[in-house]
């Protein structure tokens, strides 16, 4: 019969709780490790002026830590409180006194196991003179109970190893006494089943299953619900479709992402100077600041955390200063936020394939990243160290020319502006063309890619790439045989070694910034998106000394189901810097099948129609569509025309 008892000293408790805490921490642990091994950027690379450099310094100084400021996290701090638990339980654990003892009577009388007979009872003449009641005496620690008990063990351990049948009993069931009850413990104190706590432990049970653990999975269902799959709210998703058109400008734009602060929570709390801040901007825009409120609370007053968000968001387009440390970490929030919101209005403004308020919010990213106040013409000269969005934008885009320039005047920002611009991102591109796999013509309703190879080529580089028609044969055709392979791959970008770009001249940005651009084949007639829009990243940096110095990349779609030829429109806009956008013609000329030769032809055909025999060929035929017809070898026919003789024959035998 087993008997069932609670467990007084906690120690199988603790043991219960070890094991739960180290399945759980353990694997947090390594992931949290590795995460934040794999997550440490390279600081150092990237453009070198002076703004750049500090900025990186500031980001490296706020997330490095030391033993006197250490930085923790709630995961990591949740991670060291459950590693103290285990270590203090398993101290406790480690010098427990163990209940539930194997008797071993050598260990009792205190002897070797090989001991004999004589040694055992000399043993215990010895002891009995030590430990005997009537010779010992009680003490404040040991009680006449404790003596007797301690005697009787003795007397056991000895009788276990000289009397027979007590042997056989301690050899057969492991104790002098025979059989003994089987004890079952349980990892419970024996508090928590006593009737005068019921109350209370009912209590907890009530507060943990009936109130926390709803209350979280509630606030975990419905924050799920409130959010996209862009990771903003839905209310600012209906916003966003609300507000925008095909006609939708930088403005509607500015003001449909001033509108998403309404409900999107980047508050920092009560902060001195906002009131200052708007005051500046007020004198330095004027009208256009009253234009853009309007825009972001159409018929009503703007104010609360779409006001206070359009004032930080204005105070970075016009770099002004900002005194206040919380307003700061404010603004620095509400600019990291903005890219998720701007690429979520990037969406829906694609999906309705709307080519004008595509290309605004692209645009929008770089004026951010730059701190540039938007809608405005900026050259590319306020970009860099020293100049500010006043720089007057007739000077061009040639940069080489400007640093020269500044060079013979003797000014004083050529160092800075010069290292900005060795690390410019310029996009070049090298070629683009439509393919169509294993055809040379395209027709209707054919996939189509359209194969984009580009490369980065500073400002200031004056080695020419070697241009793609003048390559040898042998490089041409490595370059063909390259290009099939990657147009056979699932991949959108080619994988090249070290594609990694640097750190882009990003001096007014909160975070690290690597540069991009987005990939768009449009229609400007019809104001429509061809294909949705591409993100490209990881363009390789113009190396003279290679034949292949560029990076390919595809979009794929349907081509259209009209024979003709249709002239598009591909633009290649940057998400970092203002201005470096590049947009080509391209023509697409849609074939009919019947320019194709025969054996294209009959190629074509025998993938398309299906064969005479199969279901899919009777459901053509049914529909009145074309279908291969099943060819009957000859000995076949003959050898069931002899079938026919014999099955004829027989029947007129049995007649």
């Amino acid at each position: 019969m087993a008997n069932y008892h609670y467990d007084e000293a906690g120690n199988m408790a603790a043991y219960f709780i070890i094991s739960v805490l180290v399945i759980i921490l353990l694997p947090v642990t390594l992931s949290s490790v590795t995460s934040a091994s794999s997550k440490r950027p390279e600081l150092d690379s990237g453009c070198q002026c002076t703004p750049c450099i500090q900025r990186r310094a500031d980001l490296r100084r706020q997330r490095r830590s030391s033993l006197l400021r250490p930085k923790f996290t709630r995961k990591a701090l949740l991670i060291t409180v459950g590693w103290a638990a285990v270590a203090f339980l398993s101290f406790k654990a480690a010098h427990a006194e163990l209940e539930n003892k194997v008797y071993n009577p050598f260990e009792i009388l205190k002897i070797s196991t090989g001991a004999t007979e004589k040694e055992i009872k000399s043993r215990f003449k010895e002891l009995s003179r030590l430990y005997h009641p009537d010779k010992v005496k009680p003490t404040i620690n040991e009680t006449i109970e404790e003596i007797a008990n301690r005697f009787v063990d003795i007397t056991k351990a000895y009788k276990s190893l000289t009397d027979e049948t007590i042997r056989r009993n301690w050899e057969l069931f492991g104790h002098p006494d025979g059989r003994q009850e089987v004890s079952m413990g349980i990892a419970l104190p024996k508090w928590v089943i006593e009737g005068k706590n019921n109350i209370w432990v009912l209590g907890v049970y009530g507060i943990l299953f009936g109130g926390a653990l709803p209350t979280l999975v509630g606030r975990w269902w419905f924050g799920n619900r409130q959010k996209t799959k862009d990771g903003i709210n839905v209310k600012t998703a209906a916003a966003f479709f609300k507000v925008l058109t095909d006609s939708s400008g930088m403005k509607e734009v500015i003001g449909a992402l001033g509108q998403a602060y309404r409900w999107e929570n980047t508050w920092a709390g009560t902060a001195i100077g906002l009131e200052e801040l708007e005051k500046q901007i007020d004198e330095k825009i004027g009208d256009q600041w009253k234009e853009v409120k309007r825009l972001v609370a159409p018929g009503r007053q703007c104010e609360g955390t779409e006001q206070r968000a359009l004032v930080l968001l204005y105070a970075h387009f016009l770099r002004l200063n900002i005194n206040n440390e919380a307003l700061k970490r404010e603004q620095a929030k509400l600019l990291l936020q903005a890219p998720i919101l701007l690429n979520a209005l990037l969406g829906i403004s694609a999906a309705r394939s709307w080519l004008s308020p595509t290309l605004m919010v692209m645009r929008l990213h770089a004026y951010v990243t730059q701190a540039l106040l938007p809608g405005k013409t900026v050259a590319p000269q306020a970009q860099l160290p020293g100049f500010d969005g006043d720089t007057d934008a007739s000077e061009g885009k040639d940069l080489a020319s400007f640093i020269s320039r500044l060079e013979d005047e003797g000014d004083i920002r050529k160092t800075e502006a010069r290292k900005a611009i060795e690390g410019w991102s310029r996009l070049d591109i090298v070629d683009m063309s439509f393919k169509v796999i294993g055809e040379r013509l395209v027709t209707p309703s054919s996939i189509v890619f359209l194969l984009v190879k580009l490369r980065l080529r500073r400002p200031l580089q004056s080695d020419a790439p070697l241009p793609v028609s003048e390559k040898s044969a042998k490089a041409i055709r490595e370059d063909r045989e390259k290009d099939e392979k990657f147009l056979n791959s699932r991949k959108d970008a080619e994988d090249i070694e070290g594609a990694t770009t640097a750190w882009a001249h990003a001096p007014y940005w909160p975070g690290l910034r690597k540069p991009g651009w987005w990939l768009v084949l449009a229609d400007d007639k019809s104001n429509r998106i061809v294909v949705p829009p591409m993100k490209i990243s990881d363009v390789p940096a113009s190396s003279p000394g290679k034949e292949r110095d560029y990076r390919s990349y595809k979009l794929q779609f349907q081509a259209p189901p009209n024979v003709g030829l249709f002239t598009w429109r591909v633009y290649l806009v940057s998400d970092t810097l203002v201005g470096e956008e590049s947009c080509l013609d391209i023509s697409l000329k849609i074939d009919d099948i019947s320019a194709l030769n025969a054996e294209e032809q009959t190629a074509e055909d025998e993938i398309s129609d299906p064969e005479e025999d199969s279901l899919a060929g009777q459901m053509a035929a049914m529909r009145g569509g074309a279908v291969k017809r099943t060819v009957v070898p000859e000995d076949s026919e003959d050898e069931s025309s002899s079938d026919e003789e014999e099955h004829g024959d027989d029947s007129s035998d049995s007649d």
